[in-house]
């Protein structure tokens, strides 16, 4: 190798101590960090210049990038600065790229490709120094690499040295995490950048508002342009807006983000040609690592697409979100690297203060189970004996441990199974890895493979708004013929890209599971994708098209235009993390013969008893579930009583004890009960039968007289009866007719009834007349509770309420006979009450 000069790049590095203090503290602690700003050339600079240390001896560096145009990128740079080709001294390695040679001593490396390596040897016996590049950008796969590092450094190797470097970062925690860390800071070579602050634009206004920007700064700026979008939609809108306005000759437009073909990544990073100049449009890929030539005007929408992931549903979706002061810095920063710059920035200049400090790590928001997978493999079953600077969430690392166990990864106890440990040994998302391994079994390998690859690539159709296909297998059919020997619908365009990438990927992974690229089976495609998705298998709801059922009892929907809508069971791949009722993207029919023999283990056969509401009665059904899917539905013949009868009472519990027939006699009853439990020394001797008591013991009282019956309906007053009777014993009833008793006979001779549900006291309504010669109000409870006397008309119209009846004699009854013998002449108001014989009748006509 030719010896690097240091000196001559001295300009570039974070600063002129900067690389012996490094030196001196990985001397020391074997630990260190790096912090310094964007520009600074640290990614490139300092792995050269800690090659030739001692405690390398013939081990090598290996540098970890977050992306994989960063590591082609750095990779490149570093070995330019040598005169070298790649794969010479300086390498890198990425998931489907890779140019390593038997000289190698710097190898740039994905984050992914990190974690095999130290899953394959812990002890990373051929690294002596592992650099940990942009880790501000807290990826999941860098938190749980250092996390493994650290593990490792202390148990296995402590003479591995590792180097962290960032640009933004609380650097403190770090330092902390890892054991007092010496801190080198640097300035660096940076050129000034200056700020413009514009309005925010309304989301359905932000292409528009940055075309506009781009051509103001176009006419008032030399030099290239970088635009920081959200995602490829804003990238492709944006791109269309800029053809159709009249820009100069000499200006280029070029598309970066993370899914487009490595060669026109690298196009879209290289420098203008003589004479031109360029507008970048990129996604959140550009913010570090890289060095795109000539530009000095950055345009930030402010805005990045991040997935998260929802633990409630099981589902991951993308949301735009504001970025946060950090990544605004690195953002400013890619106009400052060669010359000043200035940086536009689409939001007010009061808004900046509002934004995060720092980007969410990863960990906070993603799916764990690649996580959980490789923890398991490590053998930490819990976590948190791992060093984190945020640990993974207890609630998504739970789920994730949920799925691993359903795929057969994990045991019981949270330890790595043999299916596991294969899982792990292909690195990529536990769901692809079972599925791929279990059609390995069954011959479909080549299917799983592909399907695999299409789920990993931004979709290989492109489809115009209301022309969505969502079904799988006319992807399959694309990646395996393409367009010349099947056409797409209507308003579908094949992403050629996309398809190429998705055949490498199937092409790679069909080497890595050991077999052949055959023919892909498209219609095999549901019954595949079923072993990577067994919680989204999908059964449509009877009568609705389009609306489904899944199998983690979450609701789903395709338009009813779709041509899956009508099938009668879905694998589904895609879809959005509405809770309510998710949009499904990607998805492939599978029949129920398909499901029941894959899903044989998983199925339950139940015995169903239970109130239907919209039958309103008992239904027995026996049925085939999985999970939330009815496999299938038929009577239960001769369903167990005991469990009809618990059903029906379940049911009456929710409804109340107002939804129940009661009588008249059944009321009355329960009144003369609750009267008696009022008595001095008698509350314990009598059973409560108030709505709540008896709500709560219907199965004591009503549920031996309802045997047989299964719906509401068929409950009559007579079941009531039977049942509040059997609360009553013998001598229960005969001591109720004793203090309570249901009538009264008066003077008349006529038996009247007592009212012992009008109020606390009970009431006897009776003719005055009838009471003639009756001087004391009558009384129950064994004459201890005189009853409150509603005096009547002959009309049985309420004259005098009273429960002292000598007094009305006494006092009352003159005016009401004044009043009362005009009206009704032809009853007796004799001038003695108390006298007067009682009567029922009226006066006798004279002969």
């Amino acid at each position: 190798m030719r010896p690097f000069d240091l000196m001559a790049w001295a300009e570039h590095l974070p600063a002129a101590e900067t690389v012996p203090a490094l030196r001196d503290a990985l001397d020391r602690k074997g630990v260190a960090l790096l912090q310094a700003p964007p520009g600074s050339g640290k990614t490139t600079l300092v792995p050269l210049a800690l090659l030739g240390e001692r405690w390398l001896g013939e081990r090598r560096i290996v540098m970890l990038e977050p992306r994989r145009l960063a590591a082609r990128a750095a990779a490149r740079r570093m070995a330019s600065m040598l005169s070298e080709a790649v794969g010479a001294t300086v390498g890198y390695r990425t998931r489907l790229d890779s140019r390593i040679g038997t000289s190698t001593r710097i190898e740039v490396v994905t984050e992914g490709i990190l974690i095999r390596q130290l899953q394959e040897d812990p002890s990373l016996e051929g690294t002596g120094l592992l650099i940990f590049d942009e880790f501000h950008e807290r990826s999941l796969d860098g938190d749980l690499g250092l996390a493994l590092a650290l593990e490792s450094r202390r148990a296995l190797r402590p003479e591995l040295r590792l180097l962290v470097m960032s640009a933004t970062l609380d650097i403190a925690a770090v330092a902390e995490l890892m054991g007092g860390a010496p801190v080198i800071s640097g300035e660096g070579r940076r050129f000034s950048v200056d700020l413009r602050y514009l309005d925010r634009p309304a989301p359905e206004q932000l292409e528009a508002a940055v075309v506009a920007a781009v051509r103001g700064a176009l006419g008032r700026e030399r030099g290239s342009l970088l635009v920081f979008l959200p995602g490829l939609r804003e990238i492709r809108r944006v791109e269309r807006r800029l053809a159709e306005i009249d820009l100069a000759s000499d200006v280029l437009v070029a598309p970066l983000y993370g899914d487009l073909a490595p060669a026109a990544q690298d196009a879209a990073i290289a420098p203008a040609p003589p004479g031109r100049r360029k507008i970048v449009l990129a996604t959140s890929i550009a913010e570090t690592s890289l060095t795109i030539e000539g530009v000095r005007v950055v345009i930030d929408s402010g805005l990045a697409r991040r997935p998260r992931f929802d633990p409630r549903t099981g589902m991951t979706r993308l949301v735009t979100s504001r970025v946060s002061q950090a990544a605004a810095e690195q953002r400013r920063g890619r106009a400052g690297r060669i010359e000043p710059g200035i940086c536009y920035r689409l939001w007010p200049e009061q808004e900046q203060t509002a934004l995060a400090a720092h980007t969410q790590p990863e960990v906070m928001d993603a799916d764990l189970a690649p996580l959980a997978l490789e923890l398991a493999c490590w053998g930490a079953r819990d976590p948190l004996a791992l060093a984190w600077l945020d640990p993974p969430p207890a609630a998504a690392f739970a789920q994730a441990m949920t799925l691993l166990r359903e795929l057969g990864a994990v045991d019981a106890a949270g330890g790595v199974t043999a299916h596991g440990r294969d899982m792990g040994a292909l690195g990529f998302h536990p769901r692809l890895v079972h599925m791929m391994l279990r059609a390995r079994e069954s011959d479909t390998a080549p299917t799983a493979a592909a399907i695999a690859a299409v789920l990993s690539e931004r979709d290989v159709i492109r489809a115009r708004p209301g022309a969505r296909d969502s079904d799988l297998r006319l992807r399959l059919e694309m990646l395996q013929e393409g367009v010349g020997r099947h056409s797409l619908p209507p308003g579908l365009a094949l992403d050629r890209g996309a398809i190429e990438r998705a055949r490498d990927l199937q092409r790679q992974w069909c080497r890595s599971l050991g077999v052949r690229v055959e023919p892909i089976e498209p219609s095999a495609a549901g019954r595949v994708l079923a072993l990577a998705y067994p919680d989204r298998l999908a059964q449509r709801r009877s009568g609705i098209i389009g609306s489904f059922r899944l199998a983690n009892g979450a609701g789903a929907a395709l338009a009813a235009g779709d041509p899956l809508a009508n099938e009668e069971f879905l694998a589904v791949a895609e879809l959005d993390g509405d809770p309510r009722n998710a949009r499904i993207f990607l998805a492939a029919p599978v029949t129920r013969a398909e499901i029941e023999q894959d899903f044989a283990d998983a199925i339950e056969r139940v015995d169903l008893i239970a109130w239907d509401e919209r039958e309103e009665a008992v239904l027995a059904r026996h049925q085939e579930r999985l999970r939330a899917l009815v496999l299938s539905d038929a009577p239960l013949r001769d369903p167990p009583q005991e469990h009809v009868r618990a059903a029906l009472i379940a049911a009456l519990r929710n409804r109340g004890v107002i939804a129940l027939p009661w009588s008249e006699a059944a009321i009355q009853l329960r009144n003369r009960v609750r009267f008696v439990r009022t008595l001095p020394g008698e509350s314990e001797r009598w059973p409560d039968i108030t709505d709540t008591a008896l709500i709560d013991r219907l199965d004591e009282w009503l549920g031996p007289v309802v045997t047989g019956i299964t719906r509401l309906g068929q409950i009559t007053p007579f079941h009531l009866d039977q049942g509040l009777a059997a609360m009553l014993s013998f001598e229960q009833r005969r001591r109720l007719d004793e203090l309570a008793p249901t009538h009264v006979t008066v003077p008349s001779g006529s038996r009247v009834p007592i009212d012992y549900g009008a109020g606390d006291v009970p009431v006897l309504a009776v003719r005055l007349q009838e009471l003639f010669g009756l001087a004391e109000t009558p009384a129950i409870a064994r004459e201890s509770v005189p009853l409150l006397l509603h005096l009547l008309s002959p009309a049985g119209r309420p004259l005098q309420v009273t429960r002292d009846l000598r007094g009305f004699w006494r006092s009352s009854y003159r005016q009401v006979r004044s009043e009362m013998r005009g009206r009704y002449p032809k009853h007796p108001w004799p001038d003695d009450p108390l006298t007067a014989p009682p009567t029922r009748r009226t006066k006798r006509r004279s002969r």
